[in-house]
């Protein structure tokens, strides 16, 4: 019969690069399923907090104010409550996933570009790794990561931190 090998001791491994802070989850607006839950299930294992982020794509992020200052402006001029609409349809999808938010998750409505935003985030609360959804595949998707760019790339080149890119599975 063959020896078994003892566990690896990784005790060592990393040196100290992952924080006790909340993982922090990009959300986009139509998100699959499976990526709430695999965040969820790693922020369970971790014992980590997780915050489950939006960003905003019809506000913009007024940076030019003094420091320590950041304030989210709509690009529409005259209130409208329906701009409210999509964060709270999301954050009802979430709570149909995770239920209602609390000490395991919470919500934000970020606003700027959305890799500086999600950056931002992660920045201030000291996050142990931010997690998105990886690149949808299509034509529209392609076209739209040309106009735009890449979250997903955009993060890994601005983040010190891990970014786990969870592969889409749908069309």
């Amino acid at each position: 019969m063959g020896s078994v090998e003892p566990p690896a001791d990784f005790g060592q491994a990393g040196g100290g690069a992952w924080t006790d802070g909340p993982l922090v989850l990009g959300v986009p607006w139509e998100f699959e399923e499976r990526l709430v839950r695999a965040a969820a299930g790693i922020a369970a294992i971790m014992g980590a907090h997780l915050i489950c982020a939006f960003v905003d794509p019809a506000s913009y992020l007024t940076e030019w104010e003094p420091a320590g200052f950041l304030d989210g402006t709509s690009l529409d001029p005259v209130h409208n409550l329906e701009a409210e609409f999509p964060a709270s349809q999301l954050l009802s999808g979430l709570e149909g996933i995770l239920g209602p938010p609390g000490g395991a998750w919470s919500f934000r409505v970020l606003n700027g570009d959305v890799a500086q935003a999600l950056g931002r985030l992660a920045e201030s609360t000291d996050a142990a790794a931010l997690i998105i959804g990886g690149q949808r595949p299509g034509r529209m998707a392609r076209m739209g990561r040309l106009l735009e760019g890449s979250v997903s790339v955009s993060l890994t080149r601005l983040q010190a931190r891990p970014v786990l890119i969870i592969p889409h599975l749908g069309p």
